[in-house]
């Protein structure tokens, strides 16, 4: 048995340069269930062009998250 192909790293992430693949041109891509507030889709609509990757959307949603407090 073969393995998988390797995916296609087609699209370049404007915020860190890494090549990624936009699934959005093939019907599904993985950031459509990535949960990003409104706020933070107009910001990256406003500061970048086209796609971020994956791993950059992850790190910007979870920046975007408000500090919990623990309960003491």
């Amino acid at each position: 048995m073969s393995p998988a192909p390797a995916p296609r790293l087609d699209e370049r992430c404007p915020r860190c340069g890494g090549g990624f693949h936009c699934g959005a041109q093939d019907q599904r891509c993985d950031c459509f269930d990535m949960k990003l507030s409104e706020d933070l889709r107009q910001r990256l609509g406003q500061q970048y062009s086209g796609c971020l990757c994956l791993a950059c959307l992850r790190t910007l949603s979870a920046e975007d998250q408000p500090a919990v407090k623990p309960d003491l």
